[in-house]
Parts: C-alpha cells; structure tokens; sequence
C-alpha cells in the first residue's frame, strides 16, 4: 500500500476492524517511512447487477436510484432515512442472492412495495402509483382496495 504522504509502499497495519456491518474491513495503516498514519478500506468486489426494464433495457442496479425513489415517497411522511438505508439494504441483499447478473425490474419494484408496505401505508401507495404506471382514477383505486383487503399486485 502507497503512503499517501511521502508515496513510500513500505506501510503496516497497526490495527483493523470491520466496517459498514461487517461487509468491509477498515485499517489503521503507519508509513514506514514517514511515520504518518491513514486509513484503507477493503471490501468484496461485487459483479455488476443489471435491471431489465420493461421494454427490454439493461442499465447497472442502483442503491442510489433506489433510494431517492423512497425519499420521494416518504416525502412529508414520518420516516427516517436510517429505515429507508435498511430497505436499500435488504433488497439489495435480497436480489443478490437470488440473482447472479441480472434481475426483472418488475421483481425489483414488487420487492420495494413489500417492505415500503410494512412501514408506510402513505408511501406504499405513491411508490405504487408511480411503479404501477396507473392509466387513470380507477387503476388507483383498484389498488388501494386491494391494499385494505390486505393483497398486493
């Protein structure tokens, strides 16, 4: 590892612990040479995950495009951003696991209403609303009655 102050690679770990739950580990490095202190990050290079949209596209997962269609939702909502950062979290986990390179965005959008259903009625159905594409008053209301009787999709 390169000193990022006198660019010597002569550098020792002087102390390391996980990091980020446990999916990457941080170390406390000393340059050998200089004396001064930094710190690195190693984490598991993931495989790009691809989303096929409707009409056949392909564009790379991301956490970030995620998680900002739940800030919308949750707009005015009493929701903090440490529950939307878990949601973020789990689907992305969850996909992971079930699929190796590439993943239906119909999938990915069913998965993202189960967990918003479980912590915001209000929100759910927004993210629904703009997921589901609905055509007019009557698709919108469709789905919130399916909502009260406890279905989804």
């Amino acid at each position: 590892m390169k000193c990022p102050f006198c660019h010597e690679t002569a550098t020792k770990v002087v102390e390391s612990r996980t990091a980020d739950e446990g999916n990457s580990i941080r170390r406390r490095r000393e340059c050998e040479n200089c004396g001064k202190r930094f710190t690195t990050y190693e984490r598991i290079e993931e495989r790009p995950l691809l989303v096929i949209k409707n009409d056949g596209r392909r564009e790379v997962f991301s956490p970030e495009k995620l998680m900002h269609g739940l800030v919308k939702a949750v707009e005015k909502r009493p929701v903090s951003m440490e529950v939307l950062q878990k949601i973020v979290t789990e689907v992305e986990s969850q996909v992971r696991t079930q699929f190796d390179k590439e993943v239906p965005s119909s999938y990915l959008g069913e998965l993202v209403m189960e967990k918003l259903r479980t912590v915001d009625e209000v929100a759910y159905v927004r993210f629904a609303s703009v997921y589901r594409r609905f055509r007019d008053v009557n698709e919108f209301m469709e789905e919130i009655k399916r909502f009260l009787e406890g279905e989804s999709g």
